[in-house]
């Protein structure tokens, strides 16, 4: 027996919080048609059980905690459908120190000292800009002295 596209949609949000796009997604690859999507994605908001405001605020405290920076959040959310005023919503309730967290997260990946050449400093940069860091919080990653630590 085929279970219907709430059934289904259900399932997934009971797994974790998902975005309207990803669902909607998830919902056409499992062969229901975008009538029957758009139905079921508008009666689920409804009835509170998916909300990409919920989804965002889950999807940036995950990603923080993975020690992943604001520019990276902003543009996986984007990817996922979420509207930009909940992106900047959703970061600007989140109290995290993004200075410190690059600090942080250079520190676990490579150490606390200094890089010892422009090519090793060039490294941890290209890393810390993969991670989503600002230009300015990764220059300030490498200003912490070790006797601040």
């Amino acid at each position: 027996m085929k279970r219907s596209a709430s059934e289904r949609a259900v399932s997934y949000l009971a797994r974790r919080e998902h975005s309207a796009l990803e669902l909607s997604r998830k919902l056409e690859q499992a062969g229901f048609d975008n009538n029957e999507i758009e139905n079921t994605l508008n009666t689920l908001q409804q009835a509170g059980l998916q909300s990409d405001v919920r989804f965002a605020e889950s999807f940036v405290n995950s990603r923080i905690s993975r020690g992943y920076g604001s520019v990276r959040i902003k543009m996986e959310l984007k990817e996922r459908g979420v509207a930009s005023d909940i992106i900047t919503q959703s970061l600007q309730q989140t109290d995290i120190d993004w200075f410190s967290l690059a600090t942080e997260v250079r520190c676990k990946r490579f150490g606390e000292h200094e890089p010892q050449d422009y090519k090793d400093r060039a490294k941890q940069q290209r890393f810390l800009q993969y991670r989503g860091f600002t230009h300015d919080e990764i220059t300030e990653s490498f200003n912490v002295t070790d006797n601040e630590k």
